[in-house]
């Protein structure tokens, strides 16, 4: 079965395209149609616990989401010792893109533009009730075409009432939201809504706004930047388990101070990344309303 499915898909570079959360990503080739198309490799580390639950978790995820903004997952293949994942391919990621664009903010339409479309995929996966808990540019997918699809599902998760306490290993360091930062083990659907803000400022200032080298540096980077959190801000805040009274109180800045965001992605957007970006997740908008937000012309 490996054979047949590895003499369909054939591997055009030797070289992974990159590397996701748990496997390589290779360019193949549909022997049968010439189409070009995506191959993510997991290995299997141990035959005895067969499938790793993060791939079963992708597997069943993405068999679920069929949407513009979504990486689409077209064929599947286990054997003894390896899971092959067969995807669309797409030519770009925003964080390749934003490189070529010389490291500065993107055009106020292209940033309104992938924007609106990260959330649409947020959205639809959020309705699912799917967490994708590892936004972050290199994996927003960007089509030669300016489509934006979300991709790389190896941590998502399903979310149920009542929560499940998750690992607060997950989302790479400077996109990760100051509760998971902080502790906590119950967290739900705002942990995207967070990331999704961390990348739209990175749109409008083409640097990562919080890059911090560790989860501590990564949270005073916060503070520094939005001001330190009081239990006004989030009344809950002393509850979590790595929030120490003995924190600098940095003050607040309002986001037309941060980064010149005022002039390369306007006001509207600024009010937009206000309500993103509150520390408390129950405060922050969900994806529903942000697509509602007066920056995408309301509703």
């Amino acid at each position: 079965m490996a054979a047949t499915f590895e003499q369909k898909y054939q591997k055009v570079d030797r070289t992974p395209l990159g590397e996701g959360t748990y496997g390589e990503v290779y360019k193949v080739k549909n022997a049968e149609t010439g189409e070009i198309l995506a191959m993510k490799r997991m290995k299997l580390q141990d035959e005895e616990e067969g499938v790793p639950s993060t791939a079963i978790r992708e597997v069943a995820i993405l068999k679920e989401l069929h949407h513009p903004n979504v990486v689409k997952l077209l064929d599947v293949c286990c054997t003894q010792n390896k899971l092959l994942l067969i995807f669309e391919y797409v030519e770009s990621d925003l964080k390749k893109y934003m490189r070529k664009n010389g490291s500065g903010p993107l055009p106020p339409d292209t940033a309104k533009s992938f924007v609106k479309q990260m959330l649409q995929g947020i959205y639809f996966c959020h309705e699912r009730r799917i967490i994708h808990r590892d936004l972050k540019p290199q994996n927003l997918l960007v089509t030669d075409s300016g489509r934006l699809k979300l991709a790389d599902f190896g941590l998502a998760r399903t979310y149920s009432v009542p929560m499940p306490k998750y690992t607060h290993e997950v989302v790479t360091v400077w996109y990760r939201s100051p509760e998971i930062l902080l502790g906590q083990e119950l967290y739900a659907l705002p942990v995207d809504i967070w990331s999704c803000g961390c990348i739209f400022a990175e749109m409008g200032s083409g640097q990562p706004l919080f890059a911090g080298d560790s989860e501590i540096d990564t949270i005073f980077k916060i503070f520094q930047k939005l001001g330190t959190p009081s239990e006004e801000d989030w009344n809950t805040l002393y509850e979590l388990p790595d929030m120490k009274h003995t924190f600098p109180k940095w003050k607040k800045k309002p986001w037309t101070k941060i980064r010149d965001l005022e002039n390369t992605l306007g006001l509207e957007a600024c009010d937009l990344l206000e309500q993103i970006m509150k520390y408390d997740p129950m405060r922050r908008l969900s994806a529903k309303l942000c697509l509602r937000h007066s920056y995408f012309g309301g509703n």
